[in-house]
């Protein structure tokens, strides 16, 4: 276990520097789409109004919060693992190095985990002083720690298997975009159609919006959400782990 940690850290080192030599950089560009979304929605078009029964302001504050965890992981982990693998080559370097495929996806996916964890506590904790609906409980923190590494396996994902730079923009518009809007992050799903609602259950943000805002506002937590991003986070996970074990990248 104590090796396998090692290898965890080896891989995840030189993109954690990179962190941290560019932290306000990553923070500001992580932060300003949420604060964006939260002025707009919140304070824009849903002033006075309430959806299921709280204030809007704090119904869409999980949801933003669960939307910055999808936007910051997925984004830094697959864009610099891109250009690892295509520019620069060092993600075939450090294939040739004697590192376990699971060590190798931890590894990529903790800048997007960590970044992810950063930005989204951010946007909870300015959501906490605007309004006295929300908590913070340990449910809230597993779950947004769950999200961020199932986004940050997607984003692992998505680079290894681009093959070009466009490629990468390709899959954003066709995939991210379309969950930043439809997962329940602004509305509540039961406002859809049934087969709408069907479609956007098979989405992982779907699942992370709807546990943290049962979270972190006290309703009855939906462990079935729950259950399906962990299934979420661990089908990621093997997908990365058999692209890297069958060298598919």
């Amino acid at each position: 276990m104590i090796g396998f940690l090692k290898e965890i850290y080896y891989v995840s080192w030189a993109d954690l520097r990179f962190m941290r030599h560019n932290f306000v950089e990553l923070l500001s560009s992580s932060i300003m789409g949420p604060l964006l979304y939260l002025l707009a929605f919140g304070f824009g078009l849903g002033a006075g109004m309430t959806q299921e029964g709280v204030p809007y302001i704090a119904f869409i504050i999980p949801g933003i919060a669960a939307l910055t965890s999808l936007s910051a992981s997925f984004s830094s982990t697959a864009a610099r693992l891109n250009v690892q693998r295509l520019y620069y080559r060092s993600f075939d370097e450090m294939m040739m190095c004697p590192l376990s495929p699971s060590a190798i996806v931890f590894g990529k996916s903790m800048l997007g985990v960590v970044r992810g964890m950063i930005s989204s506590s951010i946007i909870f904790a300015i959501g906490l002083v605007l309004t006295p609906e929300l908590s913070i409980t340990p449910l809230y923190v597993i779950v947004i720690l769950i999200s961020c590494f199932t986004f940050s396996f997607l984003g692992v994902a998505a680079a290894l298997l681009a093959k070009s730079h466009a490629s990468m923009a390709t899959f954003s518009s066709l995939i991210v975009l379309p969950m930043t809007f439809l997962c329940g992050t602004f509305f509540s799903l039961s406002n859809l159609p049934s087969a709408v609602q069907t479609v956007l259950y098979a989405l992982p943000l779907t699942h992370s919006s709807i546990t943290l805002r049962a979270a972190s506002l006290g309703w009855d937590f939906p462990w079935i959400s729950l259950a399906a991003l962990m299934a979420f986070a661990i089908a990621f996970f093997l997908i990365n782990r058999h692209l890297i074990r069958t060298k598919k990248v």
